[in-house]
């Protein structure tokens, strides 16, 4: 009978200790919660109307400046890349654009980031650089990255919205968790979709912001096994097509192929189109259309019909990128050089 007892009593001390760690990890997700929502609502369109209120065009002058001489070069979709990767890793404030020094290995020094565009990080230290004449020391360079990527998207033809601003810059970047955190070009659904739910985004905006690979390019390295390996999942016209261009064995890392080889240069649905054709060339691509999740699978095929509706879900999904883990208020700084810490 004692040890009938003694064993009742572990059995509800175990239990006892179980609740308060379920408790524990619901208060924290909750708090979390809270402060996000807070933090987000801190946002709004409106930010600089007092502070700054020519920002919005500034930043296009910069744009356009840029874009002129080359029209269809590499900084557009390059741009939209830099703000997906810094709002990733950290949340949306500009740790991604910090430059490594010898007491800390940046965001920016870690190999998947190794080959965002030169020219995205450019045109965010030209706005910066002619904001600081213009409002010195008030736009921050996260606010100045997320204006870019939806200038970007228009300038090739693609939806327009609504930019909320105030976020503030972070004070942390490192390399060895943007490496960690950042999704690989060949990981599964499940696993995609894992990594979208830990910042707050759900199946439906992975899909919607995987639609941004309508202008992006990705280099030989990251869909090599594809193709070398007779991968029956690729279109055997796309593997013939980019073959030409990624010789094996001999792979040249600075080599790039548009990831929708319909219409690289217009922000439109056509790379839905190729995913149900199987000519994705990232299995991260591909998998949207043909892994196991049936939400993703429905998405695809619904935008690869209905381009309105793709346009009016990313904009939605952008806005939404564009408030995870930011600073406001008293967090952060505002950075007078997007590359270094004040």
């Amino acid at each position: 009978m004692h040890n009938h007892l003694r064993e009742i009593y572990t059995q509800r001390e175990r239990m006892g200790r179980v609740i308060m760690i379920i408790v524990f990890v619901l208060f924290n997700i909750c708090s979390l919660s809270f402060v996000n929502s807070v933090s987000s609502s801190a946002l709004s369109v409106g930010f600089y109307d007092e502070s700054c209120p020519r920002v919005e065009d500034i930043i296009h002058e910069v744009l356009v400046k840029k874009m002129s001489p080359i029209p269809l070069n590499i900084t557009i979709p390059g741009t939209l890349r830099l703000f997906f990767h810094d709002c990733y890793v950290q949340g949306c404030d500009g740790s991604v654009l910090i430059l490594p020094t010898d007491d800390n290995n940046s965001e920016r020094n870690t190999s998947i980031n190794l080959s965002l565009a030169g020219d995205a990080f450019d045109i965010v230290d030209k706005a910066k650089a002619a904001l600081e004449k213009e409002c010195p020391g008030v736009v921050s360079c996260s606010d100045i990255l997320a204006i870019l990527a939806r200038d970007a998207v228009h300038w090739w033809e693609g939806p327009h919205w609504e930019v909320e601003k105030g976020r503030r810059d972070g004070l942390i970047s490192n390399a060895t968790e943007a490496q960690l955190l950042m999704p690989k070009s060949d990981e599964n659904i499940t696993t995609l979709i894992r990594g979208f739910e830990s910042i707050g985004l759900s199946t439906a905006d992975l899909v919607t912001l995987s639609g941004a690979h309508t202008i992006g390019f990705t280099h030989c390295i990251e869909f090599a096994s594809r193709i070398f390996h007779n991968d029956t999942t690729l279109s055997s016209t796309i593997r013939d097509k980019v073959i030409l261009s990624c010789p094996f064995p001999k792979i040249d890392r600075n080599v790039a192929e548009a990831l929708d080889q319909n219409s690289e240069f217009v922000f439109d649905n056509k790379f839905f189109k190729s995913l149900r054709e199987r000519k994705g060339l990232l299995l991260t691509d591909h998998v949207l259309a043909f892994g196991e999740n049936g939400l993703s699978r429905k998405l695809v095929y619904r935008y690869s019909q209905d381009q309105e509706l793709f346009f009016q879900e990313f904009a939605k999904a952008m806005v939404k990128l564009g408030r995870v883990g930011v600073k406001t208020g008293n967090e952060g700084e505002i950075r007078r050089d997007c590359k270094k810490f004040n």
